[in-house]
């Protein structure tokens, strides 16, 4: 592993996320930034984000872009907020508005 990158608690679910971490799984970084410019989903911007800041921490670090690749990336489930819904007869409905750990760790090629 040569860099990684962490958000917390992000405010979508954690299986929105998996949808759009699974098309970048394992591949190399331009093409990941190219595939999720192409993704029409919500949690793109997201994930867009984190990526690129792992490869700012790798940068750091004396590497190119051209060099690395997606070692390991994951939603994780956080905590969900609880809330409640009015219902009728006086009643209430649990809402769970749930969030989401993602992280992304690189590496390099090997050829």
């Amino acid at each position: 592993m040569i860099a990684t990158a962490k958000a917390k608690f992000l405010r979508v679910s954690s299986m929105k996320v998996r949808q759009v971490i699974d098309a970048i799984r394992g591949k190399d970084i331009p093409t990941s930034q190219a595939l999720l410019a192409q993704i029409n989903k919500g949690s793109t911007s997201l994930v867009k984000k984190v990526l690129d800041s792992a490869v700012s921490n790798a940068k750091q670090k004396g590497v190119t872009e051209e060099q690395l690749f997606i070692s390991h990336i994951s939603a994780n489930g956080a905590g969900a907020w609880k809330r409640f819904r009015a219902a009728s007869f006086g009643r209430a409905t649990p809402i769970l508005r749930r969030t989401t750990h993602l992280t992304v760790e690189l590496d390099l090629k090997t050829k």
